[in-house]
Order: structure tokens, then sequence, then C-alpha cells
């Protein structure tokens, strides 16, 4: 009969040590962390985490509001979740060249707002490339290219199998 108390006890303890435990991860289970960034053109990406680092498992509503130099307003907006991570949200092209004062909430049940600063450049295309000179002779020479090196390099493959083939043949069996 000890045993079996001592058996009951113990499934009783980690019951108790379990719900312990769940429940301050259940009491902030709803609750967001936010990080808003710029995305180095006119947009805005947000990372959207647990506040103990987890990733989001689900898809929540982001809401992004941003004041803009001169007073300028966009919002609200919605955000998408984009395919590059989860809980990882995108603006899109939304803003303007400027700084940007940038809001993101999120309704409950996931709860949670961020705000920052962002710099919003406006998008840069890469330059154009630089002509290549091509320099030629006047008589034409210098111009034949590859192939009379690749024409050289038959030969004298073909030459060096013809002599294998000549005295492979002259071995006598006995």
């Amino acid at each position: 009969m000890t045993r079996i108390r001592t058996a009951v006890a113990a499934v009783l303890v980690g019951l108790a040590l379990t719900l312990v435990a769940a429940t301050p991860a259940a009491a902030r289970a709803d609750k967001l962390k936010l990080v808003v960034a710029g995305d180095g053109a006119v947009g805005v990406t947000i990372q959207a985490t647990y506040p103990d680092g987890r990733r989001l498992d689900r898809v929540v509503r982001l809401v992004l509001t941003a004041t803009g130099p001169d007073g300028q307003k966009v919002g609200p907006v919605q955000l998408e979740p984009q395919p590059e991570g989860q809980g990882f949200y995108s603006s899109g092209p939304v803003l303007t060249a400027g700084t940007w004062k940038v809001k993101v909430n999120s309704p409950a049940p996931l709860s949670g707002e961020a705000t920052a600063t962002v710099q919003a450049r406006a998008a840069q295309s890469p330059p154009p490339p630089e002509p290549v000179a091509v320099t030629r002779t006047a008589d034409g020479a210098g111009g034949a290219g590859w192939w009379p090196y690749a024409a050289a390099g038959l030969g004298v493959v073909a030459l060096a199998m013809g002599v294998a083939m000549l005295f492979g043949r002259r071995r006598t069996t006995t």
C-alpha cells in the first residue's frame, strides 16, 4: 500500500507542477512582441513573436498607421503575412521618401503594439553597365577566336590515338 501512495503522490505533484508552469505562459499567450523596421525602400517589415521569443504559430491581424514628413498620414493599412517566415509581415510600398513614425497594432485576442521611426528611401536602380571597348587590329589579325586552338587540340588527340593503335596491334602472343 505504501508504494501505491507514493506513486499517487508523485503523479499529483507532477500535475501540480505542470499546472503551475503552464499558468504564466497562458497568462502571457494573449500578448505579442512586434519588431518594426524599414525594408530599405518605401515599405515596412514587422516580425511578430510571443514575448518569450517563440515563433508565431498562427496568422494575426496587424494594422499599420504612419505619420511622415509635413504631417502626411498613411493608414490604417491591414498587413498580410509573407512567405519569408512565421510571423513575418510586410506593408509593401506605402510610404514616400522621408522620415516616418510608424505604429503597428494587433487587436485582441493577441494584442500588441510597437512604434518605430523608419527612414524611407526611393527605390534605387543599379547603375548602367559601362561599355566595353573591343580592340581589333587594322589588318584583321588577332580576331581568329578560339577555334584554331580547339582544332589543334583535336589534331594532337587524334595523332596520339593513331600512334597508340599502331603500336598496340604489333604485339604477338605465344
